[in-house]
């Protein structure tokens, strides 16, 4: 395949750390341009870049066909409007928008350009997630009744961090929220109602950093809950079946080694220690299960190969539209305090 040339808008922490070592690993896309609106920091790591000011002074210069967006969340729906209106592939981070709506917007734009238009949910490569689909696949726990999912740090200090001020899209919800439910949208689909209870916990807090949010569905319990004043283990996932039980503790090991700067390569990337393992509680036996490998750089080799019309996209808009309806009801719950219907 010929090389794709892509553009990072934003080299922020996630920009540098997650999204640039992922894309100059990618044999199939090249890295050509970064927009730094103060500074020239990716130069550094990537002498070969064109650095811009502003989106749309890249967007004149049309030296890229795919456009990667690692901004605050308010800004991404201009953004990707403005660089699908150019003829530009777009990749937007989670959760795409703000609202469903200018999401759907985005969704008709891409259509009617015949362009790609997808979302960077890493979390699905994650390792835990890949090995309960394994889990739910092979039927070990039988019959699923309970799921739930963590997210907790200890951060108690507030930060000046844009998701910790007052803007639209802050917040925990619109962060960790949107993994967690991405993930029980995929293993589930949409759910009939949600509860959602969401809260600023920490003293001054702007933005939620705590939320416990329910999927109905007809046979299984679904929890999802994450919380930045959590300084206690607590499983990442917990599963309950018929046939037995699932725990894991502990996050993937691909952002720690990633924020650490270590280059997503070699055949042992992703892979976990025996010692992190989940276990499996049997009635008549527990053992630990293989944590199967997480590998995000999946996320962009697939990106490449659907620009070419060789694969359909890892992640849908459909499906990031419908994790924002999922938030956008959690919220609406917590407001309201009852149920919100969705079917």
């Amino acid at each position: 395949m010929t090389k794709i040339k892509a553009a990072l808008v934003g080299y922020g922490s996630v920009g540098e750390k997650i999204h640039a070592p992922l894309i100059t690993v990618c044999e199939n896309l090249e890295l050509v341009a970064v927009v730094e609106r103060n500074l020239t920091k990716s130069k550094e790591k990537y002498p070969q870049v064109q650095i811009f000011k502003s989106l749309e002074t890249l967007l004149e210069a049309d030296i890229a066909d795919l456009i990667i967006i690692v901004t605050p969340n308010h800004l991404h729906f201009d953004q990707a409007k403005l660089a699908l209106s150019y003829g530009k592939h777009v990749v937007v981070d989670k959760p795409v928008t703000i609202s469903s709506k200018e999401a759907e917007e985005l969704k008709a734009i891409a259509a009617q350009k015949g362009l790609l238009l997808s979302v960077f949910q890493n979390r699905r490569l994650d390792g835990d997630f890949q090995t309960i689909k394994k889990i739910l696949h092979e039927g070990i726990l039988g019959r699923l009744v309970h799921f739930e999912s963590h997210f907790d740090r200890f951060r108690p200090v507030l930060t000046e961090n844009w998701r910790e001020k007052d803007v639209p899209g802050n917040g925990i919800t619109y962060d960790l929220g949107t993994h967690l439910i991405d993930q029980a949208y995929i293993l589930f689909g949409m759910p009939q109602w949600i509860s959602g209870d969401i809260r600023s916990q920490r003293t001054g807090a702007l933005a939620d950093d705590f939320f416990e949010i329910t999927l109905g569905y007809d046979d299984v319990f679904v929890r999802l809950t994450a919380s930045v004043l959590s300084n206690a283990p607590m499983p990442k996932f917990l599963l309950l079946g018929e046939k037995g039980s699932f725990s894991k503790f502990g996050l993937d090991v691909q952002e720690r080694a990633l924020k650490a700067e270590t280059l997503p390569q070699g055949t042992d990337w992703g892979l976990e220690s025996e010692e992190s393992w989940g276990t499996i509680y049997l009635e008549d036996r527990s053992f630990k299960y293989e944590t199967s490998r997480g590998d995000y750089r999946l996320f962009y080799e697939n990106i490449a190969k659907a620009i070419h019309g060789i694969e359909a996209p890892f992640v849908k808009i459909d499906e990031a539209i419908a994790v924002l309806q999922i938030i956008e009801a959690a919220f609406e719950s917590n407001q309201q305090g009852k149920r919100i219907l969705l079917s």
